[in-house]
């Protein structure tokens, strides 16, 4: 009869332990995740167990033992504040409930490829979810070299090496200055940081639908303003500040021209009288707003679904297609039609 401490590939609880230079009892407890066992030997025989393939799910807590899988999710610093990524996280967890895995938030927000690497080898889960890019795309690049078990919510990038889920941001773009264009509208701002990856291509989108209509691109009109309110607010106050005329603001995300909003209405303007506002991500909030919102939706829920199943297919080492969602002209109050 096999041995219980031995899997399938050989690797024994005391093979563990003689690497880690502990006891086997250090061991069993710290798969168990016992607070006797300090966090550093912790995280040094998990990774361990993971380099050998020993598995975790026999020795997991009790109030995971009956989930088919664990997945981490984690936020690279920058996008923790913005509402669409906790929308987002409602819709993996849904998506973890239909697929039976428990879903897991990591305190880390990992800045560079050690943090990203640590993070991955050192986890009891089995793969994790990055939301967002921000500047880590080589980062990811490098770490698809040496592993699979992950998958990102981001832009679809020239040279990618690792599997992404996000929007059309392209099109979602053109979609949503387009409609600007319609509305007769010709000096539209564009408020947004390009140096993401996602916000460029949103960028991309917004300066093709100008050309398309033979309208000039001016870059007085361009604000790289970062995902908070304040930062869109002050936005406005300094194109107002220089006499820059515009008569729309397409917002790289909801909080952007939410925030926009704000700024115009502190200067007297009326929106859509005098300014039409379109965001992008189509958040709770901006169903709510005064005036409600224009915006560009994303489907929450099958972004769940195709994030969390990409994930487990990555975990047998099969080579996963990134994949982008279709996008959609939410039309409110904000623009005027």
């Amino acid at each position: 009869m096999e041995d219980d401490n031995t899997n399938k590939r050989g690797i024994r609880l005391e093979d563990l332990a003689a690497l880690a230079q502990v006891s086997t009892a250090t061991v069993s407890r710290a798969l168990n995740d016992n607070p006797l066992v300090r966090d550093e030997t912790k995280r040094r025989i998990w990774k361990l167990a993971r380099q050998h393939q020993y598995p975790f799910r026999p020795q997991m807590p009790a109030i995971l033992s009956g989930a088919a899988a664990t997945i981490a999710i984690a936020i690279p610093a920058g996008n923790r504040a913005d509402p669409f990524f906790m929308e987002l996280i409602g819709g993996l967890g849904e998506a973890a409930r239909d697929a039976e895995c428990d879903l897991v938030i990591s305190h880390v927000a990992p800045r560079n490829f050690d943090d990203l690497s640590e993070l991955i080898s050192s986890s009891r889960a089995e793969g994790v979810i990055f939301l967002g890019q921000s500047f880590l795309h080589e980062r990811f690049n490098r770490l698809a070299e040496i592993e699979s078990r992950f998958v990102v919510w981001g832009a679809d990038l020239p040279g990618q090496r690792y599997c992404s889920v996000g929007s059309d941001n392209i099109r979602g773009g053109r979609r949503a200055t387009s409609h600007l264009l319609r509305l007769g509208r010709k000096r539209i701002a564009f408020f947004g940081d390009i140096e993401e990856p996602e916000i460029m291509q949103r960028y991309a989108g917004y300066v093709h639908a100008l050309e398309s209509e033979n309208c000039p691109v001016d870059p007085q009109l361009v604000s790289p303003v970062h995902f908070e309110v304040e930062s869109s607010e002050d936005g406005v106050e300094r194109m107002l500040a220089k006499g820059i005329e515009f008569d729309a603001i397409f917002g790289a995300s909801d909080l952007v021209a939410l925030g926009a909003i704000r700024g115009l209405i502190r200067h007297g303007l009326k929106v859509p009288e005098d300014i039409s506002v379109v965001g992008y991500d189509d958040v709770l909030l901006a169903r709510y707003s005064h005036p409600a919102l224009t915006t560009i939706s994303q489907d929450m829920a099958k972004a769940g679904r195709l994030l969390v199943s990409k994930l487990m297919n990555s975990t047998g080492g099969a080579e996963i297609r990134s994949e982008r969602l279709p996008t959609e002209l939410i039309v409110r109050e904000s623009c005027g039609a």
